[in-house]
């Protein structure tokens, strides 16, 4: 029997990104991210060149599937954004500036979504290989809703060394060791 009283589970693929302590801070982003739901799962960490302003330290990337009862609205504008916060994550002019910690929704179930000036699925899913791989590791099978293409098949598209990628063997984000 269906119990009413539980709000229906929602599946939110985020993308994670720091290069200011990222050691410390992606860590602290899985565990308080878990405030807001169950964490599934977490990919393993890599490491990236910056976009836009190369005079910066690489960033480390993850992927992370939270199971909340949260809205993708109520996901953006309340839970990463108090996280953000809470991590020191400046907003400014730059959009390739450093920061403490960068959350992104990717994918929301299977919904198209437009939440502010974001798009769900976020179009960097197919470009960029610092989300699509990590993204790839925990949801393999995931079917994107615009191209129907899985989460294996757009990852498989990118060369990670091409692209300066490497896996960062020695931070684990498992959210049951942090």
């Amino acid at each position: 029997m269906l119990d009413e009283r539980q709000p229906p589970l929602h599946q939110a693929l985020l993308s994670l990104g720091s290069n200011v302590e990222p050691e410390k801070n992606l860590p602290a982003a899985v565990r308080k991210l878990g405030h807001y739901g169950r964490v599934r799962q977490v990919s393993g960490v890599w490491q990236s060149s910056p976009l836009g302003n190369p005079d910066q330290p690489d960033y480390l990337n993850a992927a992370l599937w939270l199971e909340t009862s949260l809205s993708a609205r109520e996901l953006k504008k309340t839970a990463i954004a108090e996280v953000e916060a809470k991590l020191g994550r400046v907003r400014g002019g730059d959009r390739n500036a450093p920061r403490t910690i960068d959350i992104d929704i990717m994918l929301f179930n299977h919904e198209r979504l437009l939440i502010g000036q974001r798009s769900i699925p976020d179009p960097e899913v197919l470009e960029r290989p610092f989300v699509a791989i990590p993204l790839a590791e925990i949801a393999p099978d995931y079917v994107h809703p615009e191209t129907g293409e899985t989460l294996a098949e757009i990852a498989a598209r990118f060369d990670p060394a091409a692209y300066g990628m490497r896996r960062r063997q020695d931070l684990l984000l498992n959210p049951a060791d942090l």
